[in-house]
């Protein structure tokens, strides 16, 4: 969908859809309140005017709905936003509507604005007011669950990569499922697979441990990161540290201790 920044916002994409519903929602509001509607020049003046006045209010509505997203955005307190932007943007908007009736009124006919307007086209308004707000609030949340989706497709994707290594002049990728630690050796960072073979990172291992999918990897201590296929088990030591099988693979050890500070979040995380 095409979209229309409006004061320097475009998170909603919602310009175009506005422009069709507005008009729209003015034929509807036409259907609900006239017993006969006249397709002449008066009517379709008319018509424009309130469209006009339509957009008045909606961008008042939007208005109020961008400056809350800066000052009290949905994470913080979602339901309490809620309410608050459906009594603000409606009590906004209905003050629009009213003082722009009552101007055209005032200029356009001599005598004062029908007492209907306020017993039976208010309570319309209303109503369309809180639909535009559900319009809106959907918006949101269809943004977040798109943006949660790209970033889970950009995880998977990091996922499948694994990490750049060097092998002579060519740069391979290991992917995680090939992994079977990451371990300091001297002042080298090594990635040791599954099949043995050695490759050294240009990255800390500091650094690799945030490349690394929590799932699947756990740093036992300052030296050693491991896939959690490399772990066979765990026994419990005194102080409350741990002691973490490894399965065998030629110059590792075969086991490695945990530090009571990180015991428990271990358990967790292999359990």
């Amino acid at each position: 969908m095409t979209s229309i920044k409006i004061f320097g916002q475009d998170k909603y994409r919602d310009v175009s859809l506005f422009l069709i519903l507005i008009p729209l929602i003015n034929a509807i509001n036409y259907y609900l309140t006239y017993a006969t509607i006249r397709f002449n020049a008066h009517g379709l003046l008319t018509f424009i005017i309130d469209t006009l006045m339509g957009y008045a209010a909606w961008i008042t509505v939007r208005s109020i709905i961008i400056y809350l997203d800066r000052i009290f955005p949905f994470t913080d307190r979602p339901l309490k936003r809620i309410v608050i932007q459906l009594i603000s943007t409606t009590v906004a908007g209905l003050l629009v509507i009213i003082l722009l009736t009552e101007m055209i009124n005032y200029f356009a006919t001599s005598g004062p604005v029908p007492k209907s307007f306020y017993l039976f086209d208010i309570f319309i308004f209303i109503i369309w007011f809180f639909v535009v707000n559900g319009i809106y609030i959907g918006l949101h949340y269809y943004r977040e669950w798109t943006n949660s989706e790209a970033q889970r497709s950009k995880d998977k994707e990091i996922r499948k990569e694994g990490f750049l290594v060097n092998q002579g002049k060519q740069s391979i990728s290991i992917p995680f499922n090939d992994i079977f630690c990451l371990f300091v050796e001297g002042e080298y960072v090594i990635l040791l697979t599954n099949q043995s073979k050695k490759y050294f990172l240009s990255q800390s291992l500091d650094k690799a441990e945030q490349l690394c999918p929590d799932e699947w990897f756990f740093r036992l201590n300052r030296q050693f990161i491991c896939h959690r296929n490399a772990i066979t088990g765990f026994s419990r030591l005194e102080n409350g540290k741990l002691e973490i099988f490894i399965r065998s693979l030629v110059n590792l050890p075969t086991a490695i201790q945990v530090s009571r500070t990180k015991a428990a979040a271990f358990k967790t995380w292999y359990g």
